[in-house]
C-alpha cells in the first residue's frame, strides 16, 4: 500500500510543473514568458534588431493581427517569429531527422491589455528534449542561451 501511495505522490508531484503552465494557458514544460514596458510596436522591432545581434536568422513572420488591420479589423497586436540558423539546422538533422518538425523555433510577441507587450518563447532544451539525444540536448542547451539573450536584449530600455 504504502508503494502505491508513493507512486501517487510521485505522480502528482511530477505533473505539478505542466499544471503550472497550464494555469497560464501553456501545457508544455519549459515556457518563458517575460513582460516588459515596451509597445508592441517597439518590440516588435527590437526583437529583429536582437535576433540578428546574436546571428540567428528570422525564418518566417507571421502576425494575425497586421492581417486583421488590412482588412480593417483591430485586434491586439501579436506575431509569431520562426528563428533559426543553418549551422543549428545541420546539427539538428545529424541527430535526429524526426526533430526537423521543431524548426524553426517560435517565439511569440503579444500586446498586452495596458498596451505593454510580451515575449513567449518555449526553451529549445525542453523543445528537443523528447527525442532524447544527447547531440540534441547539447545543441539544444546552446540554444537556451542565444534564446534567452535574444528576449533580454529585446525586452531592455
Amino acid at each position: 500500500m504504502q508503494y502505491v501511495r508513493t507512486l501517487g505522490l510521485l505522480a502528482i508531484l511530477a505533473l505539478a510543473p505542466l499544471s503550472a503552465q497550464a494555469e497560464r494557458g501553456y501545457p508544455y514544460e519549459g515556457v518563458q514568458v517575460i513582460d516588459c514596458t515596451k509597445t508592441f510596436k517597439a518590440l516588435f522591432n527590437d526583437l529583429d534588431a536582437a535576433i540578428r545581434k546574436h546571428r540567428m536568422g528570422i525564418v518566417g513572420r507571421a502576425s494575425a493581427s497586421m492581417g486583421a488591420a488590412r482588412r480593417g479589423i483591430e485586434i491586439p497586436g501579436n506575431a509569431v517569429y520562426g528563428v533559426f540558423r543553418n549551422d543549428f539546422a545541420v546539427r539538428m538533422l545529424r541527430a535526429s531527422v524526426p526533430a526537423g518538425v521543431e524548426a524553426p523555433l517560435r517565439i511569440y510577441l503579444t500586446e498586452n491589455a495596458d498596451g505593454t507587450a510580451r515575449i513567449t518563447y518555449r526553451r529549445p532544451s525542453a523543445v528537443f528534449k523528447p527525442y532524447g539525444s544527447a547531440d540534441l540536448d547539447a545543441m539544444a542547451a546552446e540554444l537556451d542561451i542565444i534564446f534567452a539573450k535574444i528576449a533580454s536584449d529585446a525586452v531592455a530600455n
